[in-house]
């Protein structure tokens, strides 16, 4: 992951670079980008063509990620990543690499957000009172009948003690509405 970082990192400051410098990388910057791409190709191999969708890609590329799928021999795979990463050259890596960042469950904002849901669910099964209304009043899109279902069923679940399905069905509840807040308070930031 840290050559994609770098590679995206390299095509933002040549962006920003002055148009009358005189930048020529060396054969190590190439190959080293040419890596870098070859390896976040491989990474959207691996992905699901639901999960694609959301990518900015070509349709070059989409087919060739496709044929990626099919290629089991070692050498033959090992060449088609590289065809697949000189088509990633054409691409933008930055919107590719934030769209990775978006659903992979390691990226630093998914872990912030997995543990802002937890600590919601934990405060809205606690004996606190204003939990439920802080929490509406923080998220006001929530479905609050829905919400205080699935308190009740949770309260249920426990003293019958029962496995945890409304306990998790109430995180996926948290977790929907503050990514769907994320959403769009990075919409309103573009």
């Amino acid at each position: 992951m840290s050559d994609r970082r770098f590679y995206a990192a390299k095509k933002a400051h040549q962006l920003d670079a002055p148009e009358d410098a005189d930048f020529e990388p060396s054969k190590t910057e190439r190959k080293r980008e040419a890596h870098a791409a070859r390896d976040l190709g491989a990474e959207l191999c691996v992905l699901s063509d639901a999960q694609l969708a959301a990518f900015p890609l070509s349709d070059s590329l989409l087919a060739a990620i496709g044929e990626s799928r099919n290629i089991h021999a070692h050498g033959a795979r090992k060449r088609h990543l590289q065809y697949i990463g000189k088509l990633m050259r054409q691409h933008d890596v930055v919107a590719i690499e934030a769209e990775l960042n978006r659903i992979d469950p390691d990226a630093p904002q998914n872990i912030r957000l997995q543990h802002e849901c937890e600590r919601w669910r934990e405060r809205l099964l606690s004996d606190d009172a204003s939990a439920v209304t802080d929490f509406i009043s923080t998220y006001p899109h929530v479905d609050i009948q829905a919400l205080r279902h699935l308190l009740r069923q949770v309260a249920k679940e426990r003293a019958e003690q029962k496995p945890p399905r409304y306990f998790r069905e109430l995180f996926r509840l948290v977790r929907d509405t503050l990514s769907q807040t994320d959403e769009q308070a990075s919409g309103h930031g573009a």
